[in-house]
């Protein structure tokens, strides 16, 4: 029998975490425009649009460089990119977010990282009080930089401790900086009590790297994971650990090398549930992937078939691998569930 589409409502409405999105791409083309103008970056406002037209990627790492390095130099400019990213989901009914920063290519040392890290939190705690979304920040090794740096960063959140900077992740390109080269960074960041999370198995990279990040890097979450499926012994030890994954529907990887009439049928997304993985679906990169926290949850159930009874686990399965306490927990679980269920009873009876 068909499945009953649910209708978009509810993927607006219902409560939500969201615990993969990058603090660099949730910026919105105007304000990237706005404040590169106002740095006098060497960056003009069509190569900032090109970052956004799905037909013009070729030079978006370039661009993201230019953001780091000469458009975010005070804190003012963290706040603003934080509030606004914030404010847009809450209005989504995102009611959590943790966030990925990669701090390095922007400071040199514990003072200036402290320096930005100030105007993030502070519009954390403006959002809290004016959309009541709480956030967290995971400052973020660039695994395309020397693993000397991944430690350096760490060394930085232990000097100067917040927090709201309650852990760790690694990003951009893992084909050049895969997970073992950073077991050092994680081990510190593990002996001082911050919680670990690791971008792992994400461009068709080898399942090797997934089980490095579980095993070596000893993270407690993990971020895309989709090579995952080729090896059902490490899903099931990813399953038995109660490893939370992060997801992104709008993973440009498997929709640039899928057949276009094929790539919701094999994307691996669609198979993890099945095959024992935790999975929770998230935006990542908001304005660039042209998405939103509704639409992300829409594709979840459009695109890869999901019915209500999953969409609710997964719901529940962000709960379970954010990084909050077990009380905090217990009580969304509660609300979340009643809320949801509560929402699928007015939308879709």
């Amino acid at each position: 029998m068909p499945m009953t589409p649910l209708d978009h409502a509810l993927f607006r409405r219902m409560p939500k975490i969201a615990l993969h999105d990058h603090l660099l791409g949730t910026i919105g083309c105007a304000t990237f425009q706005a404040l590169a103008r106002a740095r006098g970056a060497a960056i003009t406002d069509d190569e900032i649009a090109d970052l956004y037209d799905p037909a013009k990627k070729l030079g978006a790492m370039r661009v993201l460089r230019v953001l780091e390095t000469q458009v975010l130099r005070e804190p003012a400019d963290f706040h603003r990119i934080t509030y606004e990213y914030l404010a847009g989901h809450a209005a989504q009914g995102v009611r959590h977010a943790e966030i990925f920063w990669n701090p390095t290519p922007s400071v040199a040392d514990a003072a200036a990282y402290a320096r930005l890290l100030s105007g993030i939190t502070a519009a954390m705690a403006d959002a809290q009080a004016d959309h009541a979304i709480t956030a967290l920040v995971l400052p973020s090794i660039d695994r395309e930089a020397p693993p000397e740096a991944a430690l350096a960063m760490v060394e930085w959140m232990i000097a100067r401790p917040d927090p709201r900077a309650i852990g760790i992740g690694i990003d951009y390109n893992e084909n050049k900086g895969p997970p073992e080269l950073f077991t050092a960074a994680y081990a510190l960041a593990g002996r001082h009590g911050l919680k670990r999370t690791a971008h792992a198995g994400e461009f068709g990279c080898p399942a090797a790297h997934i089980r490095t990040a579980l095993r070596d890097l000893a993270v407690e979450r993990l971020d895309h994971c989709y090579t995952a499926l080729e090896e059902p012994d490490l899903c099931r030890e990813i399953a038995d650990r109660g490893v939370v994954i992060t997801v992104v529907p709008t993973n440009t990887y498997y929709r640039r090398t899928l057949p276009p009439e094929r790539w919701a049928e094999d994307h691996p997304i669609r198979r993890m549930p099945a095959a024992g993985l935790a999975i929770h679906p998230n935006t990542d990169d908001p304005p660039i992937h042209h998405i939103d926290p509704e639409g992300c949850w829409a594709m979840m159930h459009e695109a890869f078939g999901f019915g209500a009874a999953d969409i609710r686990q997964f719901m529940l399965n962000g709960i379970e691998g954010a990084f909050v306490d077990a009380g905090t927990k217990a009580a969304w679980r509660k609300l979340f569930t009643a809320e949801f269920d509560a929402l699928l009873q007015e939308i879709a009876p």
